[in-house]
């Protein structure tokens, strides 16, 4: 036990998680994408596929925990492993002083993605809050609706979803999210690969290209919903 904790612990088992964690949320998002795709099927459906998720809301609380196991882990050691090579690369960089050989240039690398990775925290945060703790209830993104009778009830899962699309807030704390995360991708996708020790010149290119165009897929499919959105009636 206490080889696998030192294991895992080390800068290469700290990398070997990252990846793990990474992908698993990659594929997380590839599943909340096609579900949230049938907005564009019709309301119908989408409701039914909401209702059906929460119907079984056991298995929907173990799903949430563990996707902020996930999350938790992944942030924590992003933060870690970012300051243990800023300092190393920094260290190198003052005993070289070269300019063919700038370790700064991978500093400014792992600060984008530091930045990208906490614009889409902020994203997620705001979604959490819109759709699953319901915190913005806006005069303009209404959870709940009146019938004609006068009874309040709960918005239909389409309704709200449409509501809180056309919030101006969430508008753009969406769609800059969703371009922050396509970039994020575009660099993680293929660095998790690396760090589970799948890297090989055949195949690092396919792996960057396919990266990217993961990335590309999940970033406008999010970000499609706001301006569809946008111009529903």
């Amino acid at each position: 036990m206490n080889s696998l904790v030192r294991a895992l612990t080390s800068s290469v088992g700290k990398k070997f998680v990252m990846g793990i964690t990474g992908l698993l949320l990659c594929g997380f998002l590839v599943i909340h994408l096609a579900g949230n795709l049938l907005l564009y099927v019709g309301a119908e459906q989408y409701n039914h596929y909401a209702h059906s998720m929460h119907s079984q809301e056991w298995l929907v609380n173990i799903a949430e925990v563990g996707l902020l196991a996930l999350f938790a882990a992944h942030l924590f050691l992003a933060i870690r492993l970012t300051t243990e090579n800023r300092a190393a690369r920094q260290q190198r960089y003052e005993l070289k002083k070269s300019k063919k050989d700038d370790p700064t240039t991978d500093l400014h690398a792992d600060s984008w993605m530091f930045i990208s990775g906490a614009v889409v925290l902020a994203f997620l945060l705001v979604h959490l809050a819109d759709f699953r703790f319901e915190l913005r209830d806006l005069d303009d993104v209404a959870y709940k609706t009146t019938t004609a009778s006068g009874e309040i009830i709960d918005k239909e899962p389409f309704d709200k979803a449409v509501a809180l699309l056309k919030n101006p807030i969430s508008r753009w704390v969406y769609l800059i999210g969703s371009v922050l995360l396509a970039f994020h991708l575009s660099h993680g996708f293929a660095s998790a690969f690396q760090s589970l020790g799948m890297s090989h010149p055949k195949y690092n290119g396919l792996i960057r290209v396919a990266g990217i165009v993961f990335a590309f897929v999940v970033g406008i499919g999010f970000a499609s919903f706001v301006v569809w959105a946008y111009y529903l009636e």
